[in-house]
């Protein structure tokens, strides 16, 4: 068994849980065994992007000890159009 935790942040409320699973346990299968989706109803774990410490991976991705899944929520608006309307002010 290896140690590693699946994380998600809502505007309102952030969450980490450690998690043990076998050797050679994907990042899907993490996020299941986690129960995160439980406490984050908005989470649908079959499409949702998912990373190791901010770079996004697939779902089949391998773990190992000590990785941390974050499930990312949707950007709300584009950063490069953020920064060019920052740019323009």
């Amino acid at each position: 068994m290896i140690q590693v935790e699946v994380a998600y942040a809502a505007p309102d409320k952030q969450l980490i849980l450690a998690v043990n699973v076998p050797v050679g346990a994907t990042a899907q299968e993490a996020a299941e065994q986690s129960g995160i989706a439980r406490k984050f109803p908005e989470i649908d774990l079959s499409s949702h992007p998912m990373g190791i410490f901010g770079h996004q991976i697939k779902p089949q991705q391998v773990l190992r000890e000590g990785d941390r899944v974050e499930l990312y929520r949707p950007l709300q608006c584009d950063p490069k159009e953020v920064r060019r309307r920052r740019a323009k002010k």
